[in-house]
C-alpha cells in the first residue's frame, strides 16, 4: 500500500497528470456530433424555426455575448487561476446543450447563443492552465498535445455526426442526449484537475522561479496577489503599449484581427450559404463529412508549415496578403456558383488557408515574446477581432440593421478579404523592395566614400 501511495503521489506531482486530465477534458467537450447539422435542426421539424430567425436573430447573439463578456473572463481566468473558469466553461457548455435540446422559442435559443458565447470566452482558461502547472521546458509539448486532442475531437464529433445522421442511427434529439453525456464525462473530468499555485499576472511567480520567454527575458522580482489589482492592470497596460510599440508585430497583429473577423462570420453562416445552395436535395447530410475534412486538412497545413524553411520576416506579409487574395475567391465562388459541391471544396480550401495563414502569425508574434505577453497579445488580437465582427454582425446580419441575405452576406465577405489580400499585398511588396535595397546598400557601399587606407597607400 505505501508504494501504490508513493507511486499515486509521484504521478500526480508529474507534469503527465494535469495534460492528461485536460487532455480527457478537451477531447469530451468538443466532440459535438449535431454541430455540422444545427441549421437543417433548428429549421426542421424538432424547432420549426425559419432559416432569416436563425441568420438574423438568433445567431447574432453569440457575437454580441461573445464581446460582453469576453475582458471581465480574461481578467477572472488569471485572478480565479484557471480551474474555476475551466469548471465553469464546461457548465455553460452543458446549459447550452440542454436549452438546445429542450427549448424552442426565438427568445430561448437566443439565451442558448448567449450562454454559448460565454463558453466561447472561457477557452481561454483551457490553455492558459497547462502554462501554470508545467514546467517552462514542457510548454511546447504540453501545448501541443492539448491543441491535438481538440482537433482530434472536433474530427471524431464530425465524423461521429455523419455516420449517425447518414445511417439514420440517431434522431437529431438523441444525439443532443449523447452529447450531453460527453459533456457531464468533461465536467466530471475538470473537477479532478489540480488546484494552480501560480498564474500569469494575478499570481505571479516569485523570484529565482524560471518563467517562459521566447527571445526575451523579463526581470520582476514582484509577487503579484489579487489585493494590487490596480498594480496588475496598470502593468499589463504598460505591457500592451510596449507590445504594440513594434511596427512588425503591429502589422501582424491587423491581419489576424481582421482575417479571423472574417473567418468567424464565415464558418458561423456557412451552413446557411450550404442550404441555400441546395434547397430541392438533401445535401445537409454530408455537412459532417466536409467539417471533418476541413478539420483534418487544416490541422496537417497548420502542422506541416513548421518544417518549411522560409525567412517569413521577409515574405510573410506578402503570403498574407497573396493567400487571403486565394480565400477571397474562394468565397466569391461560394457565393455565386450556386453548386454544393463548389460550395464545400470552397469551404475546405478557404479554411486550410486560414488556419496555415494563422499558424504563421501565430509564430513570427511569439517569436519575441515572453508568456505573459503573448498571452496578451493573443487576447488584444482576439478582442480586435470580435469587436470588428460585431460591427460587422450588426450592420449585416442582425434583423436590426440591414438583415441581410446570406448570398449578400458571403458576398460582403469576400469583398472584405479582398481588402485584405490588397492591403497586405502592398505591405509585402514594399518589405521585400526595402529588404533588397538595405542588401544592395550593405554589398556596394556609397562610391563617394573615400577609399580604404591600405588601397590609398598602394
Amino acid at each position: 500500500p505505501t508504494l501504490c501511495c508513493s507511486l499515486t503521489g509521484l504521478w500526480r506531482s508529474d507534469w503527465r497528470y494535469p495534460t492528461t486530465l485536460l487532455c480527457i477534458y478537451g477531447f469530451f467537450s468538443t466532440v459535438k456530433p449535431l454541430e455540422p447539422f444545427i441549421i437543417p435542426y433548428l429549421t426542421g421539424p424538432d424547432k420549426n424555426l425559419t432559416t432569416e430567425q436563425v441568420n438574423n436573430q438568433i445567431f447574432p447573439v453569440w457575437t454580441y455575448s461573445y464581446l460582453a463578456v469576453l475582458v471581465p473572463v480574461f481578467l477572472l481566468t488569471d485572478w480565479l487561476r484557471y480551474k474555476p473558469v475551466v469548471v465553469f466553461q464546461c457548465v455553460s457548455l452543458f446549459i447550452t446543450t440542454a436549452m438546445l435540446l429542450w427549448m424552442e422559442s426565438v427568445p430561448a435559443m437566443q439565451a442558448m447563443q448567449f450562454f454559448y458565447g460565454v463558453v466561447t470566452a472561457s477557452e481561454v482558461a483551457y490553455f492558459s492552465y497547462i502554462y501554470s502547472v508545467v514546467d517552462v521546458k514542457r510548454y511546447r509539448k504540453a501545448t501541443s498535445y492539448c491543441r491535438s486532442i481538440q482537433l482530434l475531437g472536433y474530427t471524431v464529433g464530425s465524423v461521429l455526426g455523419q455516420l449517425l445522421v447518414s445511417f439514420n442511427l440517431m434522431s437529431y434529439n438523441n444525439i443532443l442526449v449523447f452529447t450531453l453525456v460527453l459533456t457531464a464525462i468533461a465536467l466530471l473530468t475538470s473537477c479532478l484537475l489540480p488546484m494552480p499555485q501560480q498564474s500569469m499576472f494575478f499570481h505571479r511567480r516569485h523570484t529565482g522561479q524560471k518563467t517562459a520567454t521566447e527571445g526575451t527575458k523579463r526581470h520582476s522580482s514582484e509577487s503579484v496577489g489579487a489585493d494590487n489589482c490596480s498594480k496588475v492592470l496598470l502593468q499589463v497596460w504598460r505591457d500592451f503599449r510596449q507590445c504594440y510599440a513594434s511596427r512588425q508585430l503591429l502589422y501582424w497583429s491587423v491581419w489576424w484581427a481582421m482575417a479571423t473577423c472574417g473567418y468567424n462570420q464565415t464558418v458561423n453562416y456557412v451552413q446557411v450559404l450550404w442550404e441555400h445552395a441546395q434547397p430541392s436535395q438533401n445535401f445537409s447530410i454530408y455537412n459532417g463529412g466536409v467539417e471533418a475534412v476541413s478539420n483534418l486538412l487544416g490541422a496537417a497545413t497548420a502542422y506541416g508549415i513548421g518544417f518549411t524553411e522560409v525567412r517569413w520576416e521577409q515574405w510573410g506579409e506578402l503570403a498574407l496578403g497573396g493567400f487571403s487574395g486565394l480565400g477571397a475567391a474562394s468565397l466569391f465562388l461560394m457565393t455565386f456558383i450556386g453548386n454544393i459541391w463548389v460550395c464545400y471544396a470552397g469551404y475546405v480550401i478557404f479554411k486550410c488557408l486560414y488556419m496555415l495563414l494563422i499558424t504563421i502569425a501565430m509564430y513570427q508574434i511569439a517569436a519575441d515574446l515572453s508568456m505573459e505577453r503573448y498571452a496578451l497579445v493573443f487576447g488584444a488580437n482576439n478582442f480586435g477581432a470580435l469587436a470588428l465582427q460585431t460591427i460587422i454582425t450588426s450592420v449585416v446580419v442582425d434583423s436590426r440593421g440591414l438583415g441581410l441575405g446570406i448570398i449578400p452576406q458571403f458576398t460582403i465577405y469576400a469583398s472584405y478579404f479582398s481588402v485584405i489580400a490588397v492591403v497586405f499585398s502592398l505591405r509585402g511588396v514594399f518589405t521585400i523592395w526595402r529588404a533588397q535595397r538595405s542588401s544592395k546598400e550593405s554589398t556596394f557601399p556609397d562610391k563617394n566614400e573615400p577609399p580604404d587606407s591600405d588601397e590609398h597607400r598602394l
